[in-house]
């Protein structure tokens, strides 16, 4: 008993306790926080804190921590300002240690100085000046310190399929999985920091234009359905702006030391200014002002016009809107569902994550967007009566009054917890096209008569009718086609007929996929008969866009496969592909059906009538899951790609893209194409033969794309188009069915021919 005491004295757990850089892991594990390492046991703990590396970041961390508390944060001074004249300035408080300036825009500097004693008289003084511009001056923000490489704070692992899965198989059960799908899937504390600091920097530089002007997040970030990789939604509302400009114009001897006139832009009326005026000034702002802002686009075609921006260190993609006061309506909106009850984001998430899964043949996205799924959830969990006296609000002439305490609301008599199973029950039945979902009514609304293409509300009816809460002309699912809609009932009637099945309700034993994990498999739970082949053909239409529209290589229908001749050891699909799969045949195929997930083959006979044993059972392969085509390629688009997109990406125009990876792609192609000449060559560069067919297993399915060049053996030139390939097609493929790219996969051989596979 007494060795163990002294084991652990100055160790272990007691150091888990008092060391705030030390963390205790379930089975005796420990990690430290600082070197973002962990130690199996506590002789390790002990080995790693007395080591180098430990020692020298805690010696960083406090250095850091006293620059932080020596050093003042200044803005305002006149562009072009040197760090001299800073150092010069500041040094009649204390002796000025460094001064560092914001290279990119030079709108901020960072003054350190020799003691922490220099830095208050600094903050004592009330007012600074330099060159006729009054200068802003704060202490300097202090930051949690985190150890990694330059420009980089603390990212969490990317969640790829295989995570994913295997930390919901370690559940209990499917409502311990839903809650730990939040978990995964929701924004960390860095994460939201990160967005916090971002909103806090625009505030800062647009009140330096725009006089008593706010910053207001709102959507995804803020909203209670915050995801990893979210955009970043910003409205800002200038009414204060413009009514203390009317103030000013009024009483011309009142304004001399008024916020508008101390405006970079009080000239400038933005009362009488156009929307795409203002929009215009917003994106020079940005791009001008706002360090680490990139490709900003003003958008004023858009329904609601926004500014697109990107931020270079975070990497958080987002829109600044002007006038969207309705959207703060609905956060608040979304914020009070989740307060209202505790099972709707869990929900929301699985829905969300299940839709993506599924796919949308015709576009590569999920079934629906997020915000009409959101909606749907509502709509299911919705009770029919509410609050007697809602808060009244009116914004654009809407109706958005609703309650904004949860106190107010009346509790559900629904005490079930998972209620995924039923959401997919009531919305695999029912008829979207014959009515119109209504979120504000609490039901659903009969169409209006055929003689009306509209509703009273100046709502756009189509196959998918979903009313918005708030503004009820917005029909959320407007852009849903009549197929997209008809897949999205079959998906929810055969995701409920799975969720009544063991698999779904019992953790398997074996270590097989059970509950949500098979569930969020692609192509695990197809509506109709077949088990995998509609992901399969979605997966050939991704190839074919990528080699049609983003490489701009010329595709056509392929010969069929030759059938296997008796000695050969690896089976071939033999159905052929009589046309090159488009995106209006992907989800039925003309082609057999295959086989669905569970059914069982029959053995085939021999010759004398008796059936094969198992071991020589001849492979069958669906006709379906075998497509071919015959391609030319007619410009070298593989090669300097690099440069080209980076040039792209550096564009201010509006020219330059706005985020989409595969728009991007596009758009370099076509500036290669521009380079060689807008002339097509007379003979293409390369020819060869492109067969696709499915492999894998049902947990793990995958495809194999087979090129074969003409003439062969193949050229240098092929082997270059290859390589490129081997790492631009699997990518791209998952990109254009909304996943996450995990890696590149191995490149294999067969005879000869060329063969990469992607899952």
């Amino acid at each position: 008993m007494d060795y163990f005491r002294r084991k652990s004295n100055g160790s272990g757990r007691t150091l888990a306790a008092t060391d705030p850089d030390v963390e205790a892991l379930p089975r005796g594990g420990f990690r430290c926080r600082l070197c973002q390492v962990s130690a199996a046991n506590r002789p390790s703990l002990v080995e790693h804190l007395r080591g180098k590396k430990h020692r020298r970041l805690r010696s960083l961390r406090a250095e850091r921590r006293a620059q932080e508390q020596r050093s003042l944060f200044v803005s305002g001074f006149a562009r072009g300002t040197s760090d001299t004249e800073l150092a010069e300035y500041f040094g009649a408080f204390g002796e000025v240690a460094a001064v560092v300036m914001d290279k990119e825009k030079g709108a901020y500097a960072i003054v350190e100085l020799r003691d922490a004693a220099g830095r208050e008289r600094a903050l004592a003084e009330p007012q600074h000046g330099l060159a006729g511009h009054r200068l802003r001056v704060r202490p300097r923000e202090e930051k949690v310190f985190a150890y990694g490489p330059p420009g980089r704070g603390p990212r969490r692992e990317p969640l790829g399929p295989g995570r994913l899965e295997q930390a919901l198989c370690q559940a209990s059960d499917v409502d311990a999985q839903m809650l730990q799908l939040v978990g995964l899937l929701e924004l960390s504390e860095d994460e939201r920091r990160v967005r916090h600091l971002l909103v806090t920097l625009f505030q800062e530089v647009f009140t330096e234009f725009f006089p008593g002007c706010a910053i207001m997040p709102f959507g995804s970030s803020v909203n209670g359905f915050d995801t990893r990789g979210c955009d970043l939604d910003l409205l800002l509302d200038l009414e204060p702006t413009k009514s203390l400009q009317a103030s000013t114009q009024d009483a011309p001897g009142a304004g001399s030391g008024s916020g508008a006139e101390d405006s970079i832009l009080s000239d400038i009326d933005l009362a009488a200014m156009p929307a795409p005026e203002v929009l215009e000034l917003v994106a020079t702002v940005l791009r001008r002002c706002v360090p680490g802002v990139r490709r900003v686009r003003a958008v004023p075609t858009a329904r609601r016009p926004v500014v697109k921006f990107c931020h270079k260190q975070s990497g958080l993609a987002g829109d600044i809107s002007i006038d969207n006061r309705l959207a703060l309506l609905n956060t608040r909106f979304l914020q009070l569902c989740t307060e209202a009850d505790e099972r709707v984001r869990p929900l929301v998430y699985a829905v969300r994550l299940w839709a993506k899964q599924q796919g949308n043949p015709s576009g590569g996205g999920p079934l629906l967007n997020n915000y009409a799924l959101t909606l749907l959830v509502l709509f299911f969990l919705q009770t029919p009566h509410g609050p007697t006296v809602p808060d009244r609000a009116v914004v654009a002439g809407w109706d958005c009054s609703f309650p904004r305490d949860v106190a107010s609301l009346e509790p559900s008599t629904n005490t079930e917890s998972s209620l995924l199973s039923e959401f997919f029950h009531v919305f695999g039945d029912f008829d979207f096209p014959g009515q119109v979902i209504s979120l504000r009514e609490g039901q659903a609304l009969p169409l209006p008569p055929p003689t009306a293409p509209e509703t009273s509300d100046g709502l756009k009816l189509g196959p998918l009718n979903l009313q918005d809460p708030f503004e009820l002309n917005h029909n959320v699912a407007a852009n849903v086609n009549e197929k997209t809609a008809s897949r999205f009932g079959r998906c929810c009637r055969d995701a409920a007929k799975y969720c009544r099945s063991l698999q779904y309700r019992h953790k398997s034993s074996k270590g097989r996929a059970w509950g949500l994990t098979r569930l969020f498999q692609p192509g695990a739970v197809e509506p109709g008969p077949g088990g995998r082949g509609p992901w399969f053909w979605e997966v050939c239409t991704a190839i074919a866009f990528i080699l049609r529209d983003v490489l701009k290589c010329s595709c056509a229908a392929g010969k069929p496969p030759r059938a296997p001749s008796k000695e050969s050891k690896l089976p071939v699909d033999s159905a052929p592909s009589e046309e090159l799969p488009t995106e209006s045949d992907v989800e039925e195929p003309s082609a057999a059906e295959p086989l669905s997930v569970g059914s069982k083959r029959h053995l085939p006979e021999a010759t004398n009538g008796t059936t094969l044993p198992a071991e020589k059972r001849p492979r069958t392969n669906s006709p379906e899951e075998a497509a071919t085509w015959s391609c030319a390629v007619w410009h070298r688009v593989w090669t300097g790609r690099r440069r080209v997109r980076r040039q792209l990406q550096h564009g201010d125009g509006p020219e330059g893209p706005d985020g989409d990876s595969l728009e991007l792609e596009q758009k370099v192609s076509e500036a290669i194409v521009q380079q060689e000449g807008t002339e097509q060559p007379l003979q293409p560069l390369l020819r060869f033969e492109a067969s696709a067919r499915a492999a894998g297993t049902r947990r793990e399915m995958r495809v194999l794309l087979r090129l074969v060049p003409s003439p062969v053996p193949p050229s240098p030139l092929f082997r270059d188009f290859f390589h490129f390939l081997q790492s631009f097609l699997p990518a791209t493929v998952r990109r254009r069915l909304g996943q996450e790219p995990a890696g590149c996969p191995e490149p294999q051989d067969e005879g000869g021919g060329e063969v990469f596979s992607t899952s």
